[in-house]
């Protein structure tokens, strides 16, 4: 199917988790894709900048432009949505089973993945690295915070002894989801030592080829 399209654009920086998580995808579907490497602030380059905000009009990364349908999307979320609607018609990466619980298992994973432990280890990375002045009391909550979600997602591993979030032999989208944030654990300065089903788990999609071609691809994009 790829080898018929025209390649997909997607909007990424090298340092943020989300844009990965999209090429982890489109590796996997095996679609032909080209990167454009934007800068943080509002110059001609960056994400807040005029440029970029005719694409997203929230100034981040990742976007996705599709040439053959002239569609454009933004939020990993629906972007990931938007790729599996249209071009993952085998299901490989869409939920484990056709049942109404299948279907709610894989949102509800990708629901707290978006709404919960992403946004808490970005506050514990904000507040490691990026704020002016140290609180150590927003540190302690969103760093326990977010070893909570680990445990979560610890027992969930724990519970059906497999190698993926979701039942099966295969990862789906959910494992592409939460593998760029939880890979980030040694940025924010957490550790997976009392998370052994999660340390496993990180290990062995670590070594998918489709995760190691994201992350040796997006770097490499092209620099705007």
């Amino acid at each position: 199917m790829g080898s018929n399209l025209k390649p997909l654009v997607l909007h990424a920086h090298g340092t943020g988790p989300n844009p990965y998580k999209i090429a982890a995808a489109l590796e996997s579907l095996n679609l032909p894709y080209e990167v454009k490497l934007w800068q943080f602030g509002d110059a001609p380059n960056g994400v807040k900048g005029p440029q970029f905000t005719k694409i997203n009009e929230n100034g981040r990364v990742p976007a996705l432009e599709d040439p053959n349908t002239g569609v454009v999307s933004w939020e990993s979320g629906a972007v990931m949505n938007y790729l599996l609607r249209l071009y993952d018609q085998e299901n490989k990466l869409g939920p484990r089973g056709n049942s109404e619980q299948d279907r709610v298992d894989f949102d509800k994973w990708i629901f707290f993945l978006v709404s919960t432990l992403g946004p808490m280890m970005g506050q514990v990375n904000w507040f490691k690295h990026y704020h002016a002045q140290k609180n150590e009391d927003a540190q302690q909550r969103f760093e326990e915070q977010t070893y909570r979600c680990y445990g979560v997602l610890d027992e969930q591993l724990k519970m059906h002894g497999g190698s993926f979030i979701l039942p099966g032999s295969t990862p789906s989208a959910v494992d592409l989801h939460f593998y760029p944030w939880v890979y980030q654990h040694g940025f924010a300065g957490l550790s997976l030592d009392k998370y052994h089903n999660v340390k496993k788990w990180i290990g062995s999609v670590g070594e998918l080829k489709e995760i190691k071609a994201a992350y040796e691809k997006v770097p490499k994009g092209q620099e705007m």
